[in-house]
């Protein structure tokens, strides 16, 4: 089969697919806040990566930091919310397939909580590269 035989050959729509096009997109929309809401409920880290993130904005707000150490301050606390987002959809897949344990079951769970830790940490030395010089000018 051809490459434009296969783009545009007729696929089945999945369930979710009703609706014009403006009504599909509100409910990503919404199942996405959805999302959002169940972590800040359920998923105490991430109550501690939105303290985090008031914190590095109030401190960025104070000693005046520039746009690209905004740049920086803003990506990373995004992406940190978002891996640890990804975390838990992990967890829960998991937690769905088994909940005894189970060496992959594990390692799926370890791995992708390291992801979010690897960011945390990038995020710190980061923090430090920027604030730090900027504290010492008030002392």
């Amino acid at each position: 089969m051809g490459l434009l035989a296969r783009f545009f050959r007729k696929t089945p729509k999945r369930n979710k697919d009703t609706g014009t096009a403006l009504e599909r997109y509100a409910k990503s929309f919404l199942h996405a806040i959805d999302g959002i809401i169940y972590c800040l409920r359920y998923e105490h880290n991430m109550i501690i990566i939105l303290a985090a993130t008031i914190f590095a904005i109030s401190l960025g707000l104070i000693v005046d930091i520039s746009n690209f150490e905004w740049l920086f301050i803003i990506f990373i606390c995004g992406a940190i919310a978002a891996t640890e987002m990804i975390n838990s959809a992990i967890e829960s897949v998991v937690d769905l397939v088994t909940t005894e344990f189970h060496p992959l079951a594990k390692i799926a769970k370890d791995t992708a909580s390291s992801a979010t830790l690897i960011l945390c940490i990038v995020a710190f030395v980061g923090a430090i590269i920027i604030f730090i010089p900027k504290i010492m000018e008030f002392m």
